[in-house]
């Protein structure tokens, strides 16, 4: 049987669909949503609650002529599903489908992509301002959730929109904080009424009167201002907003398209900026995601009927809960030891932690800029801060690591999850740069563990040493390998040989080694003897077990799961040039200079060559080329 969703396949087609048939329209979606996410996964409360939100904005606004802006833009599946993509939404997060997020190589009805929070005003008023340099007319709409408008970059963006004056429409999205008490029927009114076009073009005609009334007419004008911000602050949260030069419009409840229609139908008329407050649930319409939002913001495969997840078996514990755990078992010992997150408590494991040590932990919101140099101030009165943040997200507070934590050198611990692929988020979150952007500054301590037993060894190592260091580990389960009761510290600086060889040297960090291990047993088989070492510390590197390795084999190969450019394989190379040792063969392996796109982790090694199969064919294929003998011991030192 038909429905209204079939019979959309562009913005265009939705605006043919009567007024009193869209709530039928948004049930349609909801059940959509729910059966395809339940199969592949993805993040299911927060599009749940933007559906009405979503049909609301094209049915008002003409896209791909006007622009959406999705902040982050992992509740962008409504907006995908009305785009065209509806026949491939079983694709999303999926190898070789359409991505998690907004992503302009795909549509263009996705003016730009996003990944990372706080984004969509800046670029929203950057493209404003391309329009008005061009004299166009079309509208840019830029929806922000009230978790990103933490971010300080949105608030910079709305000073200068504020100050630009450029017409400008930003959707909060509020589904969480409480910055709006006077939800209600008669807030909303009032909020429409105040920005419908009977009232602004009276509003116009009112304040020209007053301006030419002789002696007085000022005045009257100034107080009636005064009275209107009075009125619209007691009754609605807009203030702020007001004080940064937008007209505010709101609270309007999220889910009422009607509402929804009218005042975005007004907001197309307002000149300059506007805040449009929409209060939404998040996943609205599916109870377990309602009930328990957290569970649902990205979930597995799923049983619609139960909401309990599907399809995987118990297994090993995950890096992130090992890590978690093991920061709460030293902060037991040690009362100086905070921890700290950027509004990813769950996901950086630090749930148990907050709730034994609720005065000890803290979450900023999404602000990672903030949370280091928070961070700096604790370590400057002699607490031990472990800043537990996605490798990928500390990118954003780069100037803060090097300004106020490696250039006071204070104790400061980033636990980096994340570090590496991660899987079906894509490119906007893979880890796969830290080894790099870290590596160069001075003073910066970096190490990552071969699994997870050294994983709690390394933080135990990380919260007693006075210095900035940073302990980079991977998503998802470790080795299922036993874990050592008795926690000690790894002298800084020095690796391990796992395996011996004189045929050739594989130098591995992190998630490689192990894969590098069973690639030399692979090797082994064909005749070729590898020394396997484990790096353990990109920074500072252990010298002398390198140095050896490499006069005893003449032959090296080095694995990260990193961009070479600047990664361990370089600091290797780095090492062996300043000792002169150019008469060594050298292979990195790691990832290319491409972005690397979404899919299994298992899937995407491979595809890197940085799985045990591709480790162990890059090396066999190296030393075949190096040809039958090694180089002359004269040449290397």
């Amino acid at each position: 049987m038909s429905t209204l969703l079939d019979t959309i396949t562009c913005p265009a087609d939705l605006k043919k669909i009567p007024r009193d048939q869209l709530p039928a329209l948004a049930e349609e979606i909801r059940a959509f949503l729910l059966e395809t996410v339940s199969r592949t996964g993805g993040h299911l409360a927060s599009n749940l609650g933007v559906v009405e939100l979503s049909i609301a904005l094209h049915y008002c606004f003409d896209s791909p002529t006007d622009r959406f802006v999705w902040d982050v833009g992992h509740q962008a599946y409504t907006h995908k599903i009305l785009t065209g993509r509806r026949d491939r939404f079983h694709t999303q997060r999926q190898y070789h489908g359409i991505s998690g997020f907004p992503k302009r190589s795909e549509s263009s009805h996705d003016a730009f992509d996003t990944g990372h929070s706080s984004t969509s005003i800046s670029a929203g008023l950057g493209m404003a301002m391309a329009r008005e340099l061009r004299g166009g007319s079309n509208k840019v709409v830029a929806v922000i959730g009230d978790g990103s408008m933490t971010g300080g970059i949105a608030f910079e963006a709305l000073n200068q929109a504020g100050h630009l004056k450029k017409n400008l429409i930003v959707v909060l999205n509020d589904n969480e904080m409480s910055i709006s008490p006077n939800v209600g029927a008669f807030s909303s009114f009032v909020s429409r009424k105040l920005t419908g076009s009977y009232f602004r073009e009276l509003k116009k005609e009112v304040q020209g009167l007053l301006q030419n009334i002789p002696a007085i007419g000022k005045d009257i004008l100034q107080f009636a201002r005064r009275a209107e911000n009075s009125l619209k602050g007691f009754l609605t949260p807009g203030m702020l907003f007001e004080a940064l030069g937008f007209d505010y419009i709101g609270p309007i409840q999220g889910h009422n398209l009607p509402q929804l229609l009218e005042v975005f139908e007004n907001a197309r008329g307002l000149d300059g900026p506007v805040v449009v407050h929409v209060m939404t649930t998040k996943g609205k319409g599916y109870a377990p995601a309602e009930t328990n939002p957290s569970a649902f913001h990205g979930v597995g495969p799923f049983d619609v009927a139960t909401g309990k997840t599907t399809g995987g078996k118990p297994g090993a514990a995950s890096y992130t809960g090992i890590f978690g755990d093991t920061l709460a078992q030293l902060a037991r010992e040690n009362g100086k030891i905070v921890a700290i997150t950027a509004a990813m408590p769950d996901g950086t494991g630090l749930t148990g932690f907050a709730k034994e040590f609720p005065e000890r932990f803290f979450d900023v919101g999404i602000a990672e800029q903030h949370a280091v140099t928070f961070a700096a101030g604790l370590a400057a009165e002699g607490f031990r801060p472990v800043t537990a943040i996605y490798s990928t997200f500390l990118q954003r507070a780069y100037d803060q690591v090097f300004h106020d934590v490696c250039l006071q050198n204070l104790p400061v611990v980033f636990a980096l999850d994340r570090g590496g692929v991660v899987g079906d988020d894509g490119p906007t979150h893979h880890g796969v740069f830290d080894l790099s952007y870290l590596r160069h500054l001075p003073g910066m301590t970096l190490m990552a563990p071969k699994d997870e037993n050294e994983l709690r060894h390394m933080l135990k190592t990380a919260v007693s040493h006075d210095g900035p260091i940073a302990l980079r580990y991977p998503r998802g389960a470790g080795y299922g390998i036993p874990l050592d009761q008795e926690l000690r510290e790894i002298p800084i600086g020095t690796g391990e040989t796992l395996a011996e060889g004189d045929d050739v040297a594989i130098i591995a960090i992190g998630i490689t080694v192990l894969p590098a291990l069973e690639a030399a047993r692979t090797l082994a088989e064909k005749g070729i003897r590898a020394m396997v070492i484990n790096a353990r510390f990109v920074k500072p590197l252990d010298r002398d077990l390198i140095l050896r390795a490499a006069r005893r084999t003449g032959c090296i190969i080095t694995a990260e799961e990193n961009a070479l450019q600047g990664g361990f394989g370089s600091a290797v190379l780095e090492l062996l040039a300043d000792e002169g040792m150019t008469g060594v063969r050298v292979k990195r392996l790691g990832i290319p200079d491409r972005f690397v796109e979404q899919g299994p982790q298992p899937q995407l090694r491979a595809d890197l060559g940085i799985d045990a199969a591709g480790i162990a064919a890059a090396t066999e294929a190296f030393l075949a080329a190096k040809g039958a003998s090694a180089p002359a011991l004269s040449m290397v030192k």
